[in-house]
């Protein structure tokens, strides 16, 4: 399998690309792949889960663990 890596400006490996014909082959042979696409979700998939007072109350513990972690360095 020829795959080439895309570094970033670091020279980190971020990516790998697989020639199509490879990706085909192994999606072929492991049907499962093709299910975990199908169940990615995007966060507006999420939208109105949590009600407004609940969205307040993660927020106010966000700021104070952050309040807290501050005065902790």
């Amino acid at each position: 399998m020829n795959v080439q890596y895309l570094s970033d400006a670091q020279g980190r490996h971020t990516a790998i690309v697989i020639p199509i014909e490879d990706w085909n082959s192994i999606t072929a042979k492991h049907q499962d792949l093709k299910t975990l696409e199908a169940l990615k979700r995007k966060p507006s998939d999420f939208f109105g889960t949590l009600s407004h007072e609940e969205g307040e109350k993660m927020q106010e513990h966000v700021t104070q663990s952050r309040n807290e972690w501050d005065r902790g360095i």
